[in-house]
């Protein structure tokens, strides 16, 4: 039972379908970053400034901006009068929400109930479920692209959003281009089963077109769709046509520069990304893509044994193509540390090609240290630092724990792939120097075990446990393996 007023309405706003009780909350997302990707959608998009003001005031929210979040939420409410006339009410329910929850959180409770009492008379028609609120497409597809918006581990959630919103509207062009978005991102992250099976993301992103022929962002999307698949003649012409249609919308620009950097078309893919970041200057994924094009630069300047003269011109252009990719990689994660992963990965490497061991070491030290991240994250970043600890550091001990943790992760991958070898050719070189490692030993023990080899693994932490005695690891991996054998024996 409720004690007070107050807590009797967050009962009824926790009933709520808004962004204050989806999943994205302040320690999960990157703030700074989101505000600006909100901030540049409400100036580009026409189509998404609702949701984006939406969005906005939760952000302004999360960070004490209580008035500037009412009014985001204003501008929303005057946004979709205009848009959606006959289809306000039903468009509104996610606004009022949000206004309840400012409300509430400034402590003005008689205005969050006033917006319960209008979510009460414009849901009870629409549903036989809950009070204040109603699973209707609209609702299922905004919380769909709010949780695309926000980080990687909500594409799942934000998936079934979408496929829920099109089951009871199978044509909305909106909610296929949402499906379509979040179906080509989950098929390019390792590890997710939409990455193991054949694209999904190519039929979404088909019957877009069919719907809007003019839909320039699902061109290209296709594109990078059918480049992978080896169809290149019909890529180009789609960019082409994309870049044609709207030659200054910066995903197009984005998505295009993406396509000419994979074909190795280094020069207009950055001439591309240079464009888009005039027109959005804080978008910290550009800064991503451009780093990557100058990368590629750099690692060809590299192999020229004349850039290693400081008496040739090509010495200066490699120091610039350094300062270029560092400048870049830096700006994508400034106000992006728990989603730019691969941005500081890429950066750290950099840092670790020009000899500067320190600021790598500890762009992986910070890197380690996340919480709450994707396990394929959790895996590369283990990959990445231990090598780095391997080689650059000749820290074995260090490597080999970090290695060790990025095999236990996800098998199969080409991270885990890596993993194993680099495990095999250090444990191999160990043991050809000293037969009696047991720290080698345990690791070609760990590996037979992952690959299946039951007797040989327990040879081999037989074997570690006599040069080791006690090795608590290493009698856990013993007793695991010895009672697996028994359990089949019995079987």
């Amino acid at each position: 039972m409720s004690n007070t007023p107050k807590e009797s309405l967050k009962e009824k706003l926790d009933q709520l379908h808004c962004h204050f009780t989806w999943g994205p909350q302040k320690e999960n997302i990157d703030l700074d970053d989101i505000m600006y990707r909100l901030q540049d959608s409400i100036n580009l998009c026409l189509k998404c400034k609702a949701r984006s003001y939406n969005q906005l005031a939760f952000v302004n929210c999360l960070q004490g901006n209580y008035e500037e979040a009412i009014q985001n939420l204003k501008e929303a409410e005057k946004i979709l009068k205009e848009n959606y006339k006959d289809e306000f009410e039903r468009r509104s329910i996610i606004t009022y929400g949000n206004f309840a929850w400012v409300h509430y959180h400034m402590g003005q409770l008689a205005e969050a109930q006033s917006y319960l009492d209008k979510l009460e008379m414009i849901c009870k028609p629409l549903t036989d479920g809950p009070r204040y609120t109603a699973m209707i497409p609209e609702v299922y597809g905004e919380k769909g692209w709010s949780l695309l918006r926000s980080a990687a581990q909500y594409y799942e959630e934000a998936k079934e959003c979408f496929e829920k919103a099109l089951e009871k509207d199978p044509d909305n062009v909106e909610w296929i281009m949402g499906y379509a978005t979040v179906l080509f991102r989950l098929e390019s992250i390792p590890g997710t089963p939409e990455s193991r099976e054949r694209s999904q993301s190519v039929k979404q992103l088909r019957r877009v077109l069919e719907l809007d022929p003019d839909d320039s962002l699902a061109m290209v999307l296709l594109a990078l769709k059918q480049q992978e698949f080896k169809q290149k003649k019909a890529a180009n012409e789609l960019v082409e046509q994309a870049l044609q249609k709207t030659p200054d919308y910066p995903k197009v620009l984005r998505n295009a520069a993406k396509f000419y950097r994979k074909e190795q078309v280094v020069e207009k893919a950055v001439e591309l990304l240079k464009k888009a970041i005039e027109i959005t200057p804080q978008n910290s994924v550009l800064h991503d893509q451009i780093g990557m094009c100058y990368r590629i630069k750099l690692l060809e300047q590299i192999k020229n044994p004349l850039s290693n003269n400081p008496q040739n011109p090509e010495f200066e252009q490699k120091r610039e193509l350094f300062r270029q990719c560092k400048y870049h990689f830096e700006k994508a994660f400034e106000h992006r540390p728990r989603s730019a992963i691969k941005s500081q990965l890429d950066y750290a490497d950099i840092c670790r090609r020009d000899g500067e061991y320190s600021k790598a070491g500890e762009i992986y030290s910070n890197l380690l240290k996340l919480d709450g991240i994707r396990p394929e994250n959790i895996q590369i970043i283990c990959l990445e630092a231990g090598l780095f600890e391997l080689y650059q550091r000749r820290s074995e001990s260090n490597a080999i724990k970090l290695l060790q943790k990025a095999l236990k992760i996800e098998t199969g991958s080409k991270v885990w792939k890596k993993c194993y070898e680099n495990l095999e050719k250090w444990a191999d070189r160990k043991l050809c120097r000293d037969p009696h490692d047991s720290k080698a030993l345990g690791v070609k023990g760990l590996l037979h075990q992952l690959d299946h080899k039951k007797s040989k693994a327990i040879e081999y932490f037989e074997k570690a446990l006599e040069y080791d005695p006690g090795n608590e690891e290493y009698l856990s991996a013993l007793c695991e393996l010895r009672l697996s054998i028994e359990d089949r024996n019995d079987t």
